[in-house]
């Protein structure tokens, strides 16, 4: 193929500004669909994905355009996800590409993770072709939207597109701008095999399905490859890309995206950004690769049975392939016997995660109290990182606790800037700064990531009516009170439930904690009692009255001697259940739990 015919870029925005439905038009415009097989995210392949309306995982297929010049190009398109959880999902894809479709909802303007994108793409040198979408609703000032748009991210007002995905208007307009402002990716036929591996996912019946973008030479099946940072050699057994319908090649030249497989069914035989090159003329040095991103929300995932700790240690290990944002490490809870302790980016990402290992591999799952990357320094002087809560020892050998912090970017229109800054305060947030962008505000404070990543997004929304928006960024850890809260159950302490606090809100999330437990276990035939544990005193607690069962019930009058025997007799045998009974935990309560 044609290098100079060849264009790769990703489509890039904000949650909600039509990234999807853009793609979908994309493909329906150049003939890869035709209408009666088209259907709304035709790129989103996960159930999960078409049921929350968004996009969960970037999608590359392949599209071939004839433009007016009569030349026929050939467009590899990568559609990635808009929420700032799956960040990586959008570098990932941009560091296969040359340009990015930058769009933005004429409706709502320019938010956070617009600028954010904006950034990500100008750290990975690309050219960026701004697109205002949604041009059909009937409300917006067209011209203002394109002043703003050009104002804040600085885009000549001639290079904006104006399109609307829905009803396909400028589509054609959008084709050839691509053409023209998008360069041909750069590479040298000529030279030895480099390619960057930007994805992976596990197929049942092929094994590993690798992704890659060919940035030298030329790959063809048959051809012995070695994976440069892992040192693993493999012979290419299939070849193909999508349209998005699954086509087979026999080979993929300098500057174009594709898959291959190789019969490998190891997940740990391969990696996200490793370099690919020729057993036989290899290159000189590997890519760069990608940064290595920092989980900010930990917790831990247990089988609800112990037999399927092998299903989920193997389920974890193919997740991971297609989503090296997810760590995870083997641990043992007094509760739940073998699990792991696993490492998120946010909650929605947990919550994907854990759909995904539900639904794709049948599992039942358990999950722990989320919690966050907390470190100590020790009586000695030693700083430790600790991601489990039960880790941290007794407050006699502990100096300092400190927590990690987030800057976090509100924009806002300026009639809610009030309701934010008493919300941020409420978070324990330190003001920063604030700024016009346009007619709206951006402010930004320093808040502990513990406050943020539950409900802070919502509550932005509540405060903003729907019009602000978040972005942030890990900045550091800060010394804070913290300590441990723990909750027993008749007297044994459920490890699962185990978090680390801010002392000033610790009786709060204790009690919190205490009253729901109480609604969410069912009563046993012995009393239970909940109670809340911070710094060796008990600082609330709750009590589940035993279940009630009248053994006099058969007892027609008579003496009431007899009945006395039958009460005591009653006594006895729950103060023994009471020794030997175990309470069983819904899964509802740990998911309460998250919320509190």
């Amino acid at each position: 193929m044609d290098q100079t015919l060849i264009r790769n870029f990703s489509i890039i925005a904000h949650i909600d500004h039509g990234k999807s439905t853009l793609a979908d038009r994309l493909m329906l415009f150049c003939g890869a669909i035709d209408e009666r097989s088209f259907h709304n995210q035709m790129l989103d392949d996960m159930d999960l994905e078409r049921e929350r309306g968004i996009t969960i995982k970037a999608s590359a297929v392949r599209l071939k355009y004839k433009a007016k010049d009569g030349k026929e190009y050939l467009f590899n398109l990568i559609d990635t996800p808009g929420h700032v959880d799956f960040t990586y999902e959008v570098e990932k894809s941009l560091k296969a590409c040359e340009g990015a479709l930058l769009i933005v909802d004429a409706t709502q303007g320019v938010e956070s993770q617009t600028v954010a994108n904006y950034y990500l793409a100008i750290n990975n040198n690309l050219e960026i072709l701004p697109v205002i979408n949604k041009i059909d609703v009937a409300s917006i000032d067209l011209d203002e939207s394109v002043r703003k748009f050009s104002e804040i991210l600085k885009f000549k007002e001639s290079d904006i597109q104006k399109v609307s995905a829905k009803e396909g208007l400028n589509i054609d307009k959008l084709f050839e701008k691509i053409v023209e402002f998008i360069p041909a990716p750069y590479g040298d036929e000529n030279k030895p095999l480099k390619a960057l591996v930007f994805d992976m996912k596990y197929d049942v019946y092929k094994g590993i399905v690798v992704f890659i973008r060919v940035m030298d030479g030329k790959i063809t099946v048959g051809t012995r490859i070695r994976m440069m940072h892992t040192g693993r050699e493999f012979v290419v057994e299939d070849m193909g890309f999508y349209t998005p319908f699954d086509a087979k090649i026999k080979e993929l030249g300098t500057g174009e995206v594709g898959y291959f497989t190789c019969n490998v069914r190891d997940p740990h035989e391969v990696r996200v950004g490793d370099t690919i090159t020729d057993v036989q003329n290899p290159c000189d040095a590997p890519l760069e690769g990608y940064r290595q991103l920092k989980p900010l929300v930990f917790c831990g995932v247990y089988p609800v049975t112990a037999d399927q700790y092998m299903d989920l240690r193997e389920a974890i290990d193919k997740l991971r392939l297609s989503d090296p944002s997810f760590t995870y490490e083997p641990e043992t809870s007094q509760s739940f016997g073998h699990g792991f302790r696993c490492g998120f980016l946010g909650l929605l990402h947990m919550e994907v995660v854990q759909e995904r290992l539900e639904r794709e591999y049948n599992l039942s799952l358990v999950l722990t109290t989320p919690n966050v990357a907390y470190r100590y320094e020790t009586k000695s002087g030693e700083m430790m990182d600790i991601e489990n809560p039960s880790e941290l020892p007794s407050s006699g050998d502990v100096k300092s606790v400190e927590e990690p912090c987030l800057r976090v970017s509100v924009l806002t229109p300026v009639t809610s800037m009030d309701a934010v800054m008493e919300l941020a305060k409420k978070k324990r947030g330190v003001y920063i700064k604030s700024e016009y962008v346009s007619d709206r505000m951006r402010v930004i404070y320093e808040i502990p990531l513990s406050e943020v990543i539950v409900d802070f997004n919502d509550l932005i929304k509540s405060a903003t009516r729907g019009y602000g928006s978040i972005d942030y960024e890990f900045c550091g850890y800060k010394v804070a009170p913290i300590t441990k809260l723990d909750i027993l159950i008749n007297d044994e302490m459920c490890d699962a439930f185990s978090c680390l606090v801010h002392k000033e809100h610790a009786y709060l999330k204790g009690s919190a904690l205490c009253d729901k437990l109480k609604e969410l276990i069912p009563a046993q035939l012995f009393e239970i009692r909940i109670q809340a544990s911070c710094d060796g005193r008990i600082i609330a607690s709750s009590r589940i009255k035993s279940m009630g069962k009248n053994v006099t019930a058969k007892c027609y009058g008579g003496d009431i001697s007899r009945k006395r025997k039958l009460w005591e007799k009653q006594k006895e045998g729950k103060k023994k259940l009471k020794q030997i009974g175990r309470v069983e935990v819904p899964q509802e309560a740990f998911l309460a739990a998250l919320k509190i």
